[in-house]
């Protein structure tokens, strides 16, 4: 296992390191609720591991029976006090856009119950691997609060997002592997392998191609198609003068396993 530096003093999460791929485990019991101090964990292991060169791919999963069961409703914001709702907004944010603008591929593997913020916080990974039973729901309805839609649109087609977020009803991992939102559906013995795996096999290829890959998803997602495919071919152009895209090119010419330095 590698240690990471700035990673020391985490009291919500904990993060090993090894084969280039960081596994990432939320870990406040009794459910991996999201408070304040989750939030300051999640920006700063995030943004560790955005430039940390030991790490190509990363797993976000969870401790125990739950991946997260949601915001902690004990943290909430003070409606009375002047500015508290935009500032608790904020933070609440940084925690998701931390993880969709890592430069390193982010799975996560939902080993439980992914419920709100929970079920938003896999939304916003690159890759969604489940556990059998485990579950997503959004249960905004049922407390007479808002949020999500713009994600879970994301992932679900349009009356699937609909009756996900008004009815919050559960839905289980092979319904969401039936419904591909989730890329693959696992016991829960065999989750964390199958996930920590893929990320092994994607921390092989060469990383200035993969970096390259997850930033045009997220930029593409605003853009039109040609503008889009035009943005790719300049990645393309670029990449084509790296030394790793050069390495990859020779090894497969002389038939040997590559070596890539992430330059």
């Amino acid at each position: 296992m590698t240690a990471l530096p700035g990673l020391e003093d985490l009291t919500t999460l904990r993060v090993e390191v090894a084969d280039l791929v960081a596994t990432v485990t939320i870990d406040r019991p009794p459910v991996n609720a999201q408070n304040g101090a989750f939030r300051d964990d999640i920006v700063r292991v995030f943004d560790v591991l955005h430039e940390a060169d030991q790490v190509r791919a990363i797993v976000l999963t969870g401790a125990g029976k739950t991946f997260s069961a949601g915001a902690d409703l004990k943290d909430r914001p003070d409606a009375s006090r002047p500015g508290a709702f935009p500032r608790h907004s904020r933070a609440v944010r940084a925690g998701f856009d931390c993880v969709m603008e890592c430069r390193k591929p982010v799975i996560a593997a939902v080993n439980g119950a992914a419920i709100g913020a929970g079920c938003v916080l896999a939304l916003v990974c690159d890759i969604i691997l489940v556990a059998e039973d485990a579950f997503m729901s959004m249960t905004e309805v049922d407390v007479g609060l808002a949020g999500g839609v713009a994600h879970v649109l994301r992932h679900f087609g349009q009356s699937d997002a609909r009756m996900f977020l008004l009815t919050a009803r559960r839905l289980s991992g092979a319904e969401l592997y039936r419904m591909n939102v989730a890329s693959g559906c696992y016991t829960k013995a065999e989750l964390l392998p199958a996930a920590q795996a893929m990320a092994r096999e994607i921390a092989g290829k060469v990383p200035l191609a993969v970096e390259a890959a997850k930033r045009a998803f997220t930029l593409n997602e605003y853009m039109p198609l040609r503008e889009g495919y035009v943005y790719e071919q300049t990645q393309t152009a670029l990449l084509a003068r790296t030394e790793d895209t050069k390495e990859a090119l020779a090894a497969f010419a002389e038939k040997r396993k590559p070596v890539f330095r992430g330059r």
